[in-house]
């Protein structure tokens, strides 16, 4: 695939926007070490052995939930404990999201790089604070932002003195309880040049009730079909038994999923090879 301008981004000792397809994946969110253990390491096996840049993801708290009773995680201190533990168990860098100013230092200290989630992906002081760490910063596209209304966002990065920027694409709003990819996004997303990355899991999502839907069979095709529009990155959440996890129970994808879709991706991937992702002259 031709990168054109696209300035990779270094996060712990991977490198995103490179020659491989780069990996961010984990469990939404921290319910335990034995489960961060052990996704982490199945998910590190598996992208080692094709090649790929690995970025191990999982939240200390998910503040966007549906309702009151929703489980929300261990909170900052006990969450970025439990990350550190895997960080320096297994060696893989982490990502995790920032919800507020206040929690940026602490995440900063534990994170190689910064998460800013959708619905916040517009919140200047958020952006500036994270940038502001020296660390690359994944910037997840709202799902009311039009691709090219990203921009805006990137530059308070940049100018805020983030090492790096991702964009993410994760779907847009579909009326009131669905969301849609448009793959158009892609193209005009790669205009930042920056690596892009496509959020395979929450574009799966219907979003609405007690507890958000979604339907995780759709993450293949749409992994595949994102791959061939030329990204830098693959990020999913994932658990060993989605139906039993505490937050996105419905578009989690089952661990055991994992190596076929990486397969898929590096096929497609070397596919199209060479092609741009847009006529050019």
């Amino acid at each position: 695939m031709n990168r054109g301008t696209t300035r990779p981004v270094a996060i712990g000792g991977v490198t995103v926007g490179g020659s491989a397809l780069a990996v961010f994946a984990g469990p939404c969110v921290i319910e335990s070490d034995e489960l961060l253990l052990e996704t982490a390491s199945a998910l590190q096996r598996l992208c080692a052995e094709r090649g790929l840049p690995f970025v191990f993801k999982s939240s200390y708290k998910k503040a966007n939930r549906s309702s009151l009773g929703s489980f929300t995680g261990p909170g900052l201190e006990s969450g970025l404990a439990a990350l550190r533990r895997v960080s320096e168990r297994l060696g893989v860098p982490i990502v995790t999201d920032v919800h507020e100013t206040a929690e940026v230092a602490a995440a900063a200290a534990v994170a190689d790089c910064l998460q800013i989630p959708a619905f916040l992906s517009r919140q200047t002081d958020l952006l500036l604070a994270a940038a502001g760490t020296g660390k690359p910063v994944n910037l997840k596209k709202g799902q009311f932002l039009a691709p090219d209304d990203v921009a805006q966002a990137v530059e308070k990065l940049e100018t805020g003195g983030a090492s790096g920027v991702l964009v993410t694409e994760r779907g847009a709003s579909f009326g009131y309880h669905d969301l849609v990819v448009d793959f158009r996004s892609f193209v005009v997303l790669r205009e930042t040049d920056w690596p892009v990355v496509y959020d395979a899991s929450h574009s799966l999502q219907r979003p609405g009730g007690a507890v958000s839907g979604g339907d995780r069979r759709f993450a293949l095709p749409l992994a595949r079909a994102a791959v061939a529009c030329g990204v830098d990155a693959l990020f999913f959440e994932t658990h060993p038994d989605p139906d039993r996890a505490l937050s996105d129970a419905a578009t989690q994808i089952p661990l055991s999923w994992v190596g076929e879709l990486l397969d898929q991706a590096v096929a497609v991937r070397e596919a199209v090879a060479g092609h741009s992702s847009s006529p050019r002259g």
